[in-house]
């Protein structure tokens, strides 16, 4: 950011630059040495000056006019001023012709030639030449800085945005990993009063689990096969409380291409399987099919609905589904698909979600 920043102020820089050379091109060269008269050292003071006043008029219309102004919808009052300042010059600029006695200098000069009166023709031309450059230096700098303010606005509008997104994100995952991890925790805890020693080797890989959770998802990214990894070992924790009744089938693709992906993004539909598609009584199955095309990824999640748990999906989404879905949302604009059906053959509920990476 800072980068652009520099680059953008070197063109500016630039820009400005060449105005002015260009600039004091017209006004040196725009002279009468093609008439074939001795030019007087008053008319290159008065050129030096009408330049530094248009450099003044220029920098006074950009940083004073335009954004005190223009800029803020008072367009009436601004072009008042630009013509108060336009007028300024050429009366300015007449009044100083006649301190330097300039007309007078060139009537001399040119009344030593045959052609005196057409000189004297091209020398009216020098108001108009005036007001023309005054004109287009004040437009000059009303589009540069018009232009220069938009972008600015424009940048300091998408850095807004990003640090609101980020700090949205950040929000998101901080509340999803204390979900994840007292959920975890709960199932352990019940499973103590069952078996100690299973409860022991589930906490040691709640620990590695964990450790994927604190550090390895600090970054906006993780592997792939980093984010199959956790669901594969979060799977297994949830088995190790689960009766024969359940059977859980999880396939992954292989051969398996890396890609970036948010981190623990499909942990809640997973969990979420777990939560509503488990039966005490009655058998039930959980499939969890990730599969890659390319870069699509599709996680397919699917599981039963019994009525013992809620009929109604929906109406048991917690946060971490909510907070998925608003990170898929900030993540993944336009590149994601998501459908939820719980209308399937004996009442099953289907999850699909597909990222194009």
């Amino acid at each position: 950011m800072i980068f652009q920043r520099s680059k953008s102020t070197l063109v500016n820089i630039l820009i400005q630059t060449l105005i002015w050379v260009v600039l004091g091109i017209v006004l040196l060269f725009n002279q009468p040495i093609g008439w074939g008269i001795e030019v007087p050292y008053q008319f290159w003071i008065k050129q030096t000056l009408l330049f530094v006043i248009l450099i003044a008029a220029y920098y006074l219309n950009a940083y004073s006019l335009v954004p005190g102004f223009l800029l803020k919808n008072r367009t009436g009052l601004y072009f008042l001023l630009i013509t108060i300042v336009i007028v300024f010059i050429l009366v300015f600029m007449s009044w100083f012709d006649s301190y330097l006695e300039l007309p007078r200098l060139f009537l001399e000069a040119f009344m030593k030639k045959k052609d005196a009166l057409k000189h004297l023709d091209k020398k009216r031309g020098y108001d108009i030449l005036t007001l023309a450059i005054s004109a287009l230096v004040i437009g000059i700098s009303t589009s540069i800085t018009t232009t220069q303010i938009w972008q600015k606005d424009r940048q300091r509008n998408q850095e807004m945005e990003q640090e609101k997104i980020s700090s949205e994100l950040s929000f998101l995952k901080a509340q999803i990993n204390p979900h994840f991890f007292f959920n975890t925790l709960n199932n352990i805890y019940a499973l103590t009063v069952v078996n100690v020693e299973t409860s022991r080797t589930a906490l040691h890989q709640l620990s590695r689990m964990m450790r994927y959770v604190l550090y390895d998802t600090q970054n906006s990214t993780a592997l792939l096969s980093q984010e199959i990894a956790f669901i594969k070992d979060y799977i297994s924790l949830m088995q190790l409380r689960l009766t024969e009744r359940v059977t859980v089938n999880f396939i992954t693709p292989n051969p398996l291409k890396e890609y970036p992906v948010a981190p623990m993004l499909f942990l809640t539909f997973v969990e979420n399987a777990f939560k509503h598609g488990v039966s005490d009584t009655q058998p039930s199955t959980i499939d969890v099919i990730i599969e890659q095309n390319d870069n699509r990824i599709n996680l397919m999640v699917k599981n039963a609905i019994f009525k013992t748990q809620g009929s109604n999906i929906e109406e048991n989404q917690g946060i971490g589904l909510n907070n998925t879905i608003r990170r898929l949302d900030l993540l993944y604009p336009g590149k994601y698909t998501l459908k939820a059906d719980d209308t399937g053959e004996g009442n099953m509920y289907i999850v699909n979600l597909t990222l194009h990476l």
